[in-house]
């Protein structure tokens, strides 16, 4: 279950950006331009503004003259968050943030905990997010690992910032493979046999493979195909019990795979639930005229030409994934309303489809543009190069999560399945997903570089500080000596450090991943405030450490919470030990 938002005060950044562009309306701005950043060199500031050079023209007043304005003003506030505002260059704006304002955050991620770092952002605001979706009686391979892995992860990242999320796993029961599928399973399969298996798909598998072998040598085999497709869709009852066979097989597979990854859905409602929707969705389309006869098919135009016809229906009347969608679309909309947003999770080779679905979606007013988002990844790929099934040189993913838990193992064998499947996920997770992966296990399970298996050694290096301060009761708690309000009395001398500062960020970093649809953003920052740490962990001492010590151990709590919560939006466990 996730936790609900806590209701907090503005942060340091919001109340600046709010004091800012009322005094410049004040002054006479119509619309006044008012970003905050946080400086790349913090002697510039923990946050700085071009506020009084971007609205200058507005104002009819010079850079600095304005500049000096805005300081006065801010001064006058007398925040207690701010040390000192200066003005620097032709009129930048330059803010440091007092040391009171670091304690109250450390308090504040002490009493948080778990919430810390989630938001309202996505209040009365709910999310399809459509991700997984794999193909029944077709292998559930790594590479379908990045839907699974990148959707869970968004879906999480939406919840804690507030949205009502719903997860969808849209399977892929319908099609002509079927077809195809049963002329195997007749011609060649044994139906017993395939019940007996414990891996009932890979033979399913083995007969698709074998199928397309043959049709190499008698294309008539397509014809078979299509034939007995037509008859699963007209619901011949042997069509159809072999079908739900296939589908039953299945889904045995995908929920062990789904329990093991920790990936939930709320729906699983297969293509072939919008079956008897087909037709009021060619009718949307007909009627509006945005669907034209070509040839016999059913195809929908787009103005100008801008993205190429898509078909909506055969020349022999069947239906195609693209019909599927339409309908799927417009059940969740009458469903949970015209305002829900839907996030579609799928492999970056279909961005043109997702144009052409969208558009037309808009066309005949299913939903706004703006209410869609395709969520696009790059492949897996290997030396080989990508993977077919048809050919059948497929990689399970059983076989690698088997793989990862195994060198994980090497590490600690009480903890080796959190390492191992953490260690797949985050390396997914941490670049780019429109970037393909070039699957590297020395890069996957280590200890030292950017990975699942180090920010999980650095989460359990700080508890293990937190228990030895603490005893085990108190670092189960989460809790260390003078627990409360944190002692900024005795922090180091100067301007608090750079850990204080990435801690800070967490929440920020949480909304732009949320915003940009962007898990890499956390992982990038986990990875940097691990770095943060072990670099203090090695330069101090913590325990033992004399009036330094409540504050230290402050700052090693915040980061373990930080940490933790880190990576379960990421879907990620942190184990107390390695």
């Amino acid at each position: 279950m996730n936790p609900k938002p806590v209701p907090i005060l503005l942060s340091a950044r919001d109340q600046l950006h709010a004091t800012i562009t009322k005094y410049l309306s004040t002054l006479g701005a119509d619309h006044p331009m008012v970003v905050l950043e946080r400086p790349a060199n913090r002697e510039h500031g923990d946050f700085a503004t071009n506020a009084a050079l971007a609205n200058v023209k507005a104002m009819n007043s010079k850079p600095r003259e304005l500049a000096t304005k805005i300081v006065q003003h801010i001064v006058d506030k007398k925040y207690d968050f701010l040390e000192r505002v200066e003005i620097a260059g032709p009129g930048f704006i330059n803010f440091h943030l007092s040391k009171k304002y670091f304690g109250n955050m450390l308090s504040t991620i002490r009493k948080e905990g778990e919430k810390y770092g989630n938001s309202i952002m996505g209040k009365g605001k709910t999310v399809i997010v459509e991700f997984s979706s794999p193909n029944i009686a077709k292998p559930f391979t790594i590479g379908h690992l990045r839907s699974t892995i990148i959707g869970d992860a968004i879906a999480r990242m939406m919840s804690f910032s507030g949205y009502s999320v719903l997860r969808d796993n849209h399977l892929g029961d319908w099609g002509t493979q079927f077809g195809k599928q049963i002329v195997a399973m007749k011609k060649w399969g044994d139906e017993n046999a395939i019940e007996r298996s414990k891996q009932p798909v890979r033979m399913l598998v083995e007969l698709y493979v074998k199928f397309h072998a043959e049709a190499e040598k008698d294309p008539t085999l397509e014809d078979e195909g299509r034939a007995w497709f037509a008859k699963l869709e007209k619901g011949d009852a042997e069509a159809r019990r072999l079908w739900k066979k296939c589908i039953d097989w299945s889904m045995v597979q995908f929920n062990a795979i789904y329990k093991r990854l920790g990936v939930s859905f709320d729906m699983m409602l297969g293509e072939s639930f919008f079956e008897d929707k087909m037709d009021e969705v060619i009718a949307d389309f007909t009627q509006s005229g945005i669907a034209k006869e070509s040839q016999g098919a059913l195809l929908i135009f787009y103005p100008g030409d801008k993205y190429p016809p898509l078909m909506l229906r055969k020349k022999d009347g069947a239906t195609l994934y693209a019909t599927r969608d339409f309908a799927t679309d417009k059940y969740r909309i009458g469903k949970w309303g015209k305002d829900i947003l839907i996030v579609n999770e799928v492999g970056a080779e279909q961005s043109l489809y997702f144009h052409q679905l969208y558009e037309a979606e808009e066309m005949v007013g299913y939903c706004k543009k703006a209410q869609r988002k395709h969520v696009a990844h790059g492949m897996i790929r290997f030396k080989e190069g990508k993977m077919s099934t048809r050919k059948g040189n497929t990689i399970w993913l059983e076989d690698v999560l088997a793989e990862a838990v195994k060198r994980a193992s090497t590490f600690n064998p009480k903890t080796a399945e959190e390492v191992g499947l953490g260690a797949l996920k985050y390396n997914d997770l941490k670049r780019e997903t429109i970037k393909d992966v070039l699957f590297d296990w020395d890069e996957v399970v280590n200890l030292k570089g950017n990975s699942g298996p180090y920010l999980q050694y650095t989460y359990a290096r700080a508890k293990s500080v937190l228990k030895k301060a603490g005893g085990a009761k108190g670092a189960k708690a989460g809790s260390v000596k003078n627990a409360g309000s944190v002692p900024t009395q005795t922090m180091e001398a100067g301007k608090p450090g750079a850990l204080e500062y990435m801690l800070d960020q967490f929440p920020e970093i949480v909304a732009r991943s949320t915003e940009e649809y962007a898990p890499h953003h956390i992982c990038t920052y986990l990875f940097a405030l691990a770095q943060e740490f072990n670099t203090f962990y090695n330069s101090r001492k913590i325990v033992g450490s004399g009036e330094h010590e409540a504050y230290r151990l402050s700052l090693t709590e915040a980061t373990a919470v930080v940490l933790r919560n880190g990576l379960k939006v990421l879907g990620i466990i942190a184990p107390e030990k390695m």
